[in-house]
């Protein structure tokens, strides 16, 4: 793609927002076709199992891993750039929120990116949940809850001004993040075929790291040519979705690669299930599962947002870049996620009848 050519014709915030749309309609189809969702396999793997949940989480994880880092070895983009890593990162950030954010996923069954799609396909509980966790997102980056964020974020913080990268802090030797997502990707690949998993769920999983990658490259490259500084970045929804909320709520809303990735994601699910005959609307069941899924919404808003990043934005786009709060919030994330499940719906899953 030419993206100099892009920016000439149509300005370089709409070029930014159709290059979103773009990353976003790869990611909404291949996460609707693969019902790629970390909760889910958080869940699985808090039961015992490492079943076709956990396969198609790691294989993402794994493949946006080996794209983003094939792309940097070919020098189609510097992860230096990457916005999470150039910013000053928190860790207690990343153990907080990303609890918060476990707890909140489990509580609303689903992340936010696997919201986003299911409320593509019908789903309005998922609808509701999503636009309580943008609205809860924008009160903690500038409202009501932004002095709370920033406290405890400002509580213990990366050093030097920016976040640690973890394969230069290490002295790892080139390749070493290329050669770990392809191990990986080799263990998921062996637990898919232990449980059977049809080489269509199998592409459209790797298909949802290769819209990571998209995004990274195609940020990477506006801002190459771009005059105004652009932030080098991918598949995110905390931030985004409350961008994009306040973009339809102010005069005046600007555009940009995260605006138009959300609504992209939107359209990528909504086509994939249509084409799949899976368009249906879903509410709540009662009135305890719409309360238990309005306060996991509002715990990943907030947590999301303390932790810089979603089940997405740091457990596998920040993670493909080997951003050191990335991976810490992945790991709460799944801590909390286990935890929320063992105390609320294990209980009643070991005593139901058979």
């Amino acid at each position: 793609m030419d993206i100099l050519a892009l920016v000439e014709r149509l300005g370089e915030d709409n070029a930014a927002a159709l290059l979103g749309v773009l990353t976003g309609v790869i990611f909404g189809v291949a996460a609707q076709r693969s019902a790629f969702c970390l909760r889910a396999a958080t869940v699985e793997f808090a039961r015992g199992r490492i079943g076709p949940r956990v396969s198609v989480w790691l294989l993402t994880f794994s493949t946006a891993m080996v794209w983003v880092q094939g792309a940097r070895m070919l020098g189609m983009m510097d992860t230096g750039q990457a916005r999470i890593l150039a910013v000053p990162g928190s860790w207690s950030g990343a153990v907080i929120g990303g609890l918060l954010f476990g707890v909140g996923m489990v509580l609303a069954r689903g992340c936010s990116g696997r919201l986003l799609v299911l409320a593509a396909t019908g789903n309005l509980r998922s609808v509701v949940s999503g636009l309580i966790f943008a609205v809860v997102a924008q009160m903690s980056l500038h409202g009501w809850l932004a002095p709370l964020r920033n406290w405890l974020a400002a509580l213990w913080t990366t050093a030097g001004g920016h976040n640690l990268d973890l394969l230069a802090a290490t002295g790892a030797p080139g390749g070493s993040g290329l050669a770990l997502g392809l191990a990986v990707a080799l263990c998921a690949l062996w637990f898919a075929h232990r449980n059977r998993i049809g080489a269509r769920v199998l592409i459209f999983a790797s298909g949802v790291g290769f819209a990571v990658a998209v995004g990274w490259v195609l940020t990477f490259g506006l801002a190459q040519v771009s005059f105004d500084p652009v932030t080098v970045t991918s598949a995110t929804f905390t931030g985004p979705s409350a961008d994009t909320l306040m973009f339809f709520l102010v005069a005046n809303p600007e555009l940009g690669f995260e605006i138009g990735m959300i609504p992209g994601v939107f359209l990528g699910a909504f086509g994939a299930a249509a084409v799949a005959g899976e368009l249906r609307f879903q509410g709540f069941q009662d009135a305890d599962n719409m309360k238990r899924a309005m306060t996991g919404a509002a715990l990943m808003g907030f947590g999301g947002m303390l932790a810089g990043g979603c089940a997405i934005g740091n457990g596998v786009t920040g993670t493909s870049v080997f951003a050191g709060t990335a991976w810490l919030a992945l790991f709460c994330m799944w801590m909390g996620a286990m935890a929320a499940d063992f105390i609320l719906d294990q209980p009643g899953h070991r005593h139901a009848p058979a």
